[in-house]
């Protein structure tokens, strides 16, 4: 005697045995639409989501992070371990996630910085692997406030161009913007399940 779920099973299948074949998906998207000046179109779209995005060149970019940390008052900055040593400009008490911080010690740090694995012009999406100066989820999704920097060689155009360069088994964490939801009265309310604040560094060279 069949059990339970062998005879549900069979019931589903009996169901679905006059319905047609389930087509293949075309997956030949268009990946290499051209937009014009990528990192420009970024920078647009990171500020129409209420982030804050300076364009710098390379050579200015540790002074770039200390600058930003001062305008946020962040004091005690926690950053992934292999945050490039550049990065961690003097005047701020960096707590390198090695060994890993706890949650409590992630939220009572006034920020964090990390680099990214892709930004995506077209959205205005940020993309985080927890690669290299990315560090694990917790490390930009506690903290309050996220500066995040991102190279221009590293600004697809499209989304279906920004997941062709990615592992999609590594854990992907896309960021549009500072964290905010809405309630059915609409009303906006940041800070919920993510920083509060977002800046980012588009760096040229």
């Amino acid at each position: 005697m069949a059990d339970a779920r062998t005879e549900m099973l069979a019931r589903v299948r009996a169901a679905l045995a006059d319905r047609p074949v389930t087509p293949d998906v075309p997956r030949d998207y268009d990946r290499g639409r051209e937009l014009g000046d990528r990192p420009a179109l970024l920078a647009e779209r990171i500020a129409d989501y209420r982030a804050t995005v300076s364009r710098i060149g390379a050579p200015r970019l540790a002074a770039a992070i200390g600058e930003r940390l001062a305008e946020r008052g962040a004091q005690v900055v926690a950053a992934p371990a292999d945050l490039p040593a550049q990065w961690r400009v003097p005047g701020v008490d960096w707590r390198l996630d090695d060994p890993p911080l706890t949650v409590d010690e992630l939220d009572a740090c006034d920020g964090v910085v990390t680099g990214c694995a892709v930004a995506i012009a077209e959205t205005g999406t940020i993309v985080l692997d927890t690669g290299a100066a990315q560090g694990r989820r917790a490390l930009t999704l506690v903290p309050d406030y996220h500066l995040c920097v991102v190279r221009e060689d590293q600004v697809a155009g499209t989304v279906p161009e920004a997941l062709a360069g990615l592992d999609p088994v590594r854990p992907l964490t896309f960021v549009s913007g500072p964290s905010a939801t809405s309630d059915i009265e609409l009303d906006r309310v940041e800070g919920v399940h993510g920083p509060r604040t977002l800046d980012v560094l588009l760096v040229s060279g």
